[in-house]
Formats: structure tokens, sequence, C-alpha cells
């Protein structure tokens, strides 16, 4: 036994310190999350940091494996390469996973001395890496939590098969999410459905029609309903929130606020977007829209959690697509509010009201 561990201690990768780079959105960062939780159950005592933007910042602080977090801008802007350069040497990273590739980044890593850079082989400045992964991402093979962790083989990690990120509510949003459902007079034993009408232009989006038209069912079936997103959102989540008369929140909550309001309610219905992965991550069922499409479909970028419905349209029904790739907004269109209301009331436990919300 004693020698068996020793050979599997030996063929482990033993990399001290270890940077993930990922610089792009909220779900993104989340599904990159199952990195730094695989690269801890390799190796206990590796130190984990990740690089993001400043806005998904509370996100990978939410993640206990992950002990650093780098900034690759400051608030919102860009930090100057080579500021960035002597932050990533001062680091002494012994690797470090470009998972959101781009040619600045990569420069980076190079420059401030990174032993081994792993990223993928698919970039004319793939040269700059040393240990390259060839996978085209957008044929949709894989979701991208797995694509992400093929970054990980490369660097000889053993990685799960079914990822699941890992993140914690912070206290201090749990207590100011208390106050604020009693602000809003959501009590205890209220149910609550978070609706998340946009997507910031990453999806195929569900009208904003049927989002006001689920939100008058469910609040007519006693559910309370909130309407959440961004504050370039706030026109969107009006809209849908005044068809409805239920509580609008664009832009009124940081990301770790809406983390834990999120935590707190029964079910959040959103489109593919970041608080969706968020949603998954924190335990609350979800329900979402996809198209029928490889590249931004389900299989890609479904939510990792089997707390959820996912709506996805027939392409061969689409009068645009005829069967083919997705390439219109028109496919959502088949997605019937009474449909998503009904399966809102199961995941809700609400199944006596199932067939008045579906009749509307």
């Amino acid at each position: 036994m004693e020698r068996a561990q020793r050979i599997a201690d030996a063929s482990r990768p033993h990399f001290r310190k270890i940077l993930i780079v990922r610089t792009d959105r909220i779900g993104d960062v989340l599904l990159t999350l199952p990195m730094a939780t695989a690269v801890r159950s390799n190796d206990p005592s590796a130190e984990i940091s990740m690089m993001v933007r400043s806005y998904t910042r509370e996100i990978v602080e939410g993640c206990a494996d992950v002990k650093n977090v780098v900034l690759v801008d400051d608030a919102g802007r860009l930090k100057p390469i080579w500021s960035t350069v002597r932050e990533i040497r001062r680091g002494n990273y012994d690797i470090a996973f470009l998972v959101f590739p781009r040619l600045r980044l990569a420069m980076v890593l190079l420059l401030a001395g990174v032993k081994v850079r792993v990223g993928s082989g698919y970039r004319w400045y793939s040269f700059l890496l040393n240990r390259r992964v060839y996978e085209h991402r957008k044929s949709g093979n894989k979701h991208e939590a797995e694509y992400n962790l093929t970054l990980l083989e490369a660097a000889g990690y053993a990685v799960p098969q079914q990822p699941r990120p890992k993140f914690r509510v912070d206290e201090r949003n749990v207590s100011y999410v208390h106050n604020l459902r009693r602000e809003l007079r959501i009590g205890p034993g209220d149910r609550l459905a978070i609706l998340h009408p946009g997507s910031g232009g990453s999806a195929r989006d569900w009208p904003p029609g049927r989002f006001s038209e689920l939100a008058t069912r469910l609040n007519q079936a006693g559910v309370r309903v909130a309407v959440t997103g961004s504050a370039e959102e706030s026109a969107l989540v009006s809209r849908v929130a005044q068809g409805a008369g239920v509580v609008p929140l664009a832009g009124k909550l940081t990301l770790g606020q809406l983390a834990a309001f999120i935590a707190a309610a029964d079910l959040f219905v959103s489109n593919s977007t970041g608080p969706l992965h968020i949603a998954a991550a924190v335990g609350t069922p979800v329900i979402c829209f996809y198209p029928p499409s490889r590249h931004l479909g389900v299989g890609r970028w479904g939510p990792l959690t089997d707390r959820k419905f996912e709506f996805v349209p027939d392409p061969r029904l689409c009068p645009r697509c005829r069967g083919g790739e997705c390439e219109a907004d028109e496919c959502m269109d088949q997605i019937e509010v009474g449909n998503v209301a009904a399966e809102a009331l199961k995941l809700l436990g609400m199944q006596n009201k199932v067939e008045a919300a579906r009749n509307g």
C-alpha cells in the first residue's frame, strides 16, 4: 500500500505556485473555478491564484480553493503591461494556464518568466506558450468547464468527470440580502422567483414580453417575483417588471449581493448568462433558455447542476434556421410561457397550481 502511494505521489505534478488566467465574463470565470478545485485535489499544498477582471473579483474570492486574486485592470482600465509583468514576476509562478487566450496575456506570462505556460495551440501567437492544447471550442463537443480542465490534463493533473464550480456567499452579503428581503416585504415563508431577462449580448434571448407574462403568471400563483439585471439593462428590467407589477432590481446589487440574493431565492429563470451559473453554483433551482446551437447551446454552456429545466427550441420549426445551425432569435419564440410557468411551479413545489398557470 505504501509503495503504491509513493508511486501515485511521484506521478502527480508538483507545481508549487499556480496561476489561472481568465479575464472575461462572470459565467466564464465561474466555469473556470473547477480548475482550482481539481488542482487542490491533486495537490493540497499548492498555492493557487487567479487573474481576473475587477468586476468578477467577488466570484473568485468566493472560491475557497483560490488563495490569491490578481487583477488585470484597475477600475475597469487595463493596467500597463509592464506593471502586470512585474506583478506576475513577484508571484514567482511555476505554471500558468491561459484559459482566455489573448496576445497581451501570453506576452505577459512570457515576459514575467513563468516557466510553464499552458494554452491553446490554435492562435498565431501560441508560440509564446510552451504547452499547447489543440482543441477548437467553437465545435461545442464538450462543456466549457471540461474544455478548461483539458488544460490541466496537459500539465499532468487528474481531472473530475463531472466538474462543479465551488462558490460560497460572503456573510456580509447574506446580511444585506436579509435586510433587502425585509424592505421588499418578502417573508421567510414566501417563495421567491428571480427572473433575469438580459444576457449582455452573449446569448440568443427569450423575448422580454414572455418574461413579463411569466412574471404575471407566477405572481398570480402566489410567487413573489423580482427582476434583476445590470445597470445597462435598466430599461429591459423595467419593461419586464412594470408589465407584471413586480420588483425591478437593475443595477442595485453588487455582484456579491446578487449572488446572495440568488442563493436566498427558490428559483432563478434566465437566458444563458453569468448569473445563471451563480445560481447553479449556490444550489438554487434554475430554468434556462438556450438556442439549438453547438457554439451557444446547452451542451457547451449549460448550468452545472441537477436542479434545472432547460428549454431548447427545435430548429426544424424555425422559418429562418430550417433545421440547420441556429441563426436567429426567432427560434426562441417557440418557447411558450405556459410551459415555462408549469415547470417553474413544479420546481417550486406548487404542483396544485400548474394547470392554471399553464393556461394563463
